[in-house]
């Protein structure tokens, strides 16, 4: 008798422990993603927007039913948004690089940009330049082969993020491997609302090619002006 009313109570706990399990397991797993989501929110406080992102992600996805996970949806959509441009923003910028320098006895200042297509030794430069003596000029300049094949003024079709435009341009007449633009002052009105460009040139060693420039992160203000020089 004593053997039956064991077994049955036995039989009634049960079901209570079976329940409790679940409800362990929801407590445990609400607890991971509250740590996380302290740190998720400690680094959207610092302004570390990749690393909260990242962690923002994580609890979304292993804890989707968690009160944490509510709490991450309130703000993860429009700081990734932010992030995403912010990081976009900045690689651009760093395509360009700006220097100034002596050149051929006066200073030269330069913005520089290298071509997205091609790449390599077939790689083109794109360069704005101001001159103490010589003024302002744009040009192509290609890092290696031979240059340009450009007789006289050349007629270069180009695309200003969709706009077809005619760029006017020459082979300078010391040798360089160079193409200088004739109307240099409208090219940069134009590559100033400008975030992709190509030219179409035709190269000595590679014939007709077009050249794609990722021109969206130029900065007018590091492009350094210079003084004229004196008579």
């Amino acid at each position: 008798m004593l053997a039956l009313s064991a077994l049955a109570t036995a039989c009634s706990q049960q079901p209570d422990q079976q329940a409790a399990q679940p409800q362990a397991a929801a407590t445990d797993t609400n607890a991971e993603a509250a740590k996380k989501l302290e740190i998720y929110q400690q680094l959207v406080k610092l302004h570390n927007d990749g690393p909260a992102v990242q962690i923002g992600h994580e609890i979304v996805d292993q804890y989707p039913d968690s009160p944490a996970a509510a709490e991450v949806k309130k703000t993860l959509d429009p700081m990734e948004q932010a992030f995403k441009e912010s990081s976009e923003k900045n690689r651009l910028a760093a395509l360009w690089l700006y220097q100034v320098s002596p050149m051929q006895g006066g200073t030269q200042s330069t913005a520089t940009l290298q071509s997205t297509r091609p790449t390599g030794e077939e790689q083109v430069r794109l360069i704005l330049r101001r001159h103490t003596d010589w003024g302002q000029s744009v040009f192509l300049y290609a890092v290696a082969g031979k240059g340009f094949v450009c007789k006289g003024d050349c007629s270069l079709k180009a695309n200003f993020d969709g706009k077809a435009k005619v760029i006017k341009a020459f082979r300078p007449p010391t040798g360089e491997p160079a193409l200088l633009f004739r109307n240099d002052a409208q090219f940069l009105k134009d590559l100033a609302k400008t975030k992709r460009l190509t030219i179409d040139v035709v190269t000595v060693s590679r014939g007709e090619t077009t050249l794609t420039f990722e021109t969206g992160g130029f900065d007018p203000a590091k492009w350094q002006d210079l003084p004229k020089k004196k008579k």
